[in-house]
């Protein structure tokens, strides 16, 4: 990285009091810190160039005199470097942790446009450091901005992760939670049952003939019928009872603290409004309804959440040799 140095600093127009680490500081000051910086470089740097390289070390502080720098990061693909959002304006700095700590830069810095930038050398910060206290504020009051931006950033990025992890354990099309998130939560309430002697019953739903359905009526309307079960599901259940999608057509109901009594009443219950809802009420064509067979277990002793869902499953089977749209356990 080889900048082109234009002349120094003292033969230039820009003013001292237009850069920001030497703002608001005595008259008596600043003429203490353009003798001292009388000598520093200004150097050039093109569009593109790379300003302070992140797997580099130098302790060196730039300020933009004119044009932008930004934070740059090499994709994958290809040794290009891609912009990003954070920019440095006329009068900013750039390169004062790594004086400071003697460090690799945190970031790479790279020119956004034609840009002429002021070099100060380590040795010539810490004197302006050491004979400037408004300087030495200036700086500190620049590092406080930069650590409160960075966890600001940190609480966003992690903000947007956990809503993309949340939106990763949720069914797309139906809106209960999915596979994924069946198989992280309920081992740990079975886990949960078992170390607090409490109860715990799961139903498993199964829609009747519903690939009948598709084949006759088409797999979007299948989709709303879906859509209409899982809402039947979400809104017979109490705050602290669970539906997710477990595969196809296939539901789950997860019911904390519910006794086999208690689970085989909400199964039937659902099971009487899953057979009343209408289907497709704004079509001409009349549509037969969704009904249901639902399969009830309850958590026994030494009971693992495989074994749970196995009995569930096998209820579920013998509601539909029974001849479907009914309970069993």
């Amino acid at each position: 990285m080889i900048l082109e140095q234009l002349m120094r600093f003292r033969a230039t127009n820009y003013r001292i009091e237009d850069i920001h680490l030497f703002r608001d500081i005595t008259e008596e000051n600043r003429k203490l810190i353009a003798d001292i910086v009388k000598d520093c470089l200004v150097v050039k740097a093109c569009a593109g160039q790379v300003v302070l390289d992140a797997n580099s070390a130098g302790a060196k502080l730039f300020i933009v005199l004119r044009g932008a720098l930004g934070v740059t990061r090499l994709t994958e693909q290809s040794n290009q470097l891609e912009n990003t959002i954070t920019q440095f304006l006329p009068g900013e700095c750039v390169g004062e942790i790594s004086v400071l700590d003697e460090e690799i830069h945190s970031a790479t810095i790279s020119a956004i446009s034609d840009s002429e930038l002021l070099l100060i050398e380590a040795e010539t910060l810490w004197r302006l450091i050491d004979e400037s206290n408004g300087v030495a504020r200036n700086l500190l009051q620049l590092l406080s901005f930069r650590i409160r931006a960075a966890n600001a950033q940190i609480r966003s990025r992690q903000k947007v992760g956990e809503f993309y992890r949340q939106l990763s354990m949720v069914d797309g099309l139906t809106g209960l939670h999915n596979r994924a998130w069946l198989n992280a939560q309920l081992p740990g309430m079975v886990q949960h049952a078992h170390a607090t002697a409490a109860a715990l019953s799961i139903i498993m739903v199964d829609l009747d003939h519903f690939k009948r359905f598709n084949d006759e009526h088409g797999h979007l309307l299948g989709d709303d019928a879906l859509q209409t079960a899982a809402k039947v599901l979400n809104a017979g259940l109490r705050p602290s009872d669970f539906a997710a999608r477990y595969g196809g057509e296939e539901m789950m109901v997860i019911l904390p603290g519910a006794n086999h009594k208690s689970a085989l009443g909400v199964a039937q219950r659902l099971c009487n409004r899953l057979g009343k809802t209408k289907v497709f009420i704004d079509r001409h064509k009349p549509l037969p309804h969704i009904t249901g067979s639902f399969g009830v277990a309850t958590l026994s002793d030494e009971q693992d959440s495989n074994a749970l869902i196995s009995c569930a499953d096998a209820a579920l089977y013998r509601a539909k040799a029974n001849g479907r749209n009914q309970v069993a356990s």
